[in-house]
């Protein structure tokens, strides 16, 4: 089982929990998980152990986000295809996809380690630039991961098992 499977089966990922995850509110919004989770971390400073309330609360928001928007009236915008394009990208053991994506989303995992790293870093040491840094880089690998996931669903739509999915 893939990194991306294993989260995916912790978040009870079901095809209603997905549609429903293509709602861009549910993908716009789930930016401000890691902010969060990061104030969060620095709020040990001022609360001691009573940081892991609000630190708890961001991971139920990050377990409930998907499953708290309806399905979206469409999934002909960037965020839909991006969730529907993780969903290709997790399904590439039943559906091959092409190759030279592969290079780009390693770049972006990368880009998320480096930027996690930094930014655990940071907040454990309580130093702001890294923190700031390595979430920076977070959200970019991020991005930058979403929009290849948008690329991957355009050049895999007309697979009989996801055409259905836009509409």
């Amino acid at each position: 089982m893939t990194y991306g499977e294993r989260i995916a089966q912790l978040f009870q990922m079901s095809d209603r929990v997905w549609q429903r995850h293509t709602n861009p509110w549910s993908v716009w919004s789930r930016y401000s998980s890691l902010p969060l989770l990061v104030l969060a971390g620095w709020s040990r400073f001022w609360w001691g152990w009573w940081a892991l309330v609000p630190a708890g609360l961001v991971l139920l928001w990050i377990w409930l986000n998907p499953r708290l928007f309806p399905k979206p009236r469409s999934t002909h915008n960037w965020a839909s295809k991006g969730v529907l394009g993780e969903r290709v990208w997790l399904n590439q053991k039943q559906v091959p996809i092409p190759g030279h994506h592969r290079p780009v989303i390693a770049v972006t995992n990368l880009i998320n380690a480096v930027g996690f790293v930094t930014c655990l870093w940071g907040i454990i040491t309580l130093a702001l630039w890294p923190t700031l840094l390595g979430l920076s880089w977070v959200i970019l690998g991020k991005t930058w991961f979403i929009d290849r996931m948008v690329w991957l669903f355009e050049e895999m739509k007309a697979h009989p098992q996801y055409r259905d999915w836009l509409y």
